[in-house]
């Protein structure tokens, strides 16, 4: 990134990350496969090949299913007169859809936020 590029507003830039989109112009992909980043935005040119979310993303993932199955599950369950087996598939799967659709949107997030902090992203 040059030094006198102008950054987009925080605001606008993590819609824009959470819908897989560019962080910088918002029209180009920032996945070329489900967890796969460009190396560059197609519209703009931005690079985003160096920059490494590692286990941010998995955290963030874990922490907001966990908050949002949990206080459900805690509601849901005392009631219920389902078998166990049926009631272990249908809140694990459930925590699986979540988890995997929410993976992409949370790597997408913590590249912006390396990429508009300016940081290395990697570690050479």
């Amino acid at each position: 990134m040059e030094d006198n590029v102008t950054l987009p507003a925080i605001w606008p830039m993590v819609k824009r990350a959470v819908c897989r989109r560019c962080p910088n112009c918002g029209k180009g992909h920032l996945f070329a496969r489900y967890l796969k980043q460009v190396e560059h935005c197609a519209n703009c040119n931005e690079q985003f090949g160096h920059i490494r979310a590692d286990d941010g993303p998995p955290w963030l993932t874990i922490i907001i299913v966990g908050h949002i199955l949990g206080p459900i599950m805690l509601v849901a369950l005392p009631g219920s007169t389902l078998p166990d087996w049926m009631l272990v598939t249908i809140w694990s799967s459930l925590a699986l859809i979540a988890t995997m659709l929410l993976l992409p949107c949370a790597k997408g997030l913590f590249i912006a936020a390396i990429w508009r902090m300016q940081c290395a992203g990697s570690e050479k």
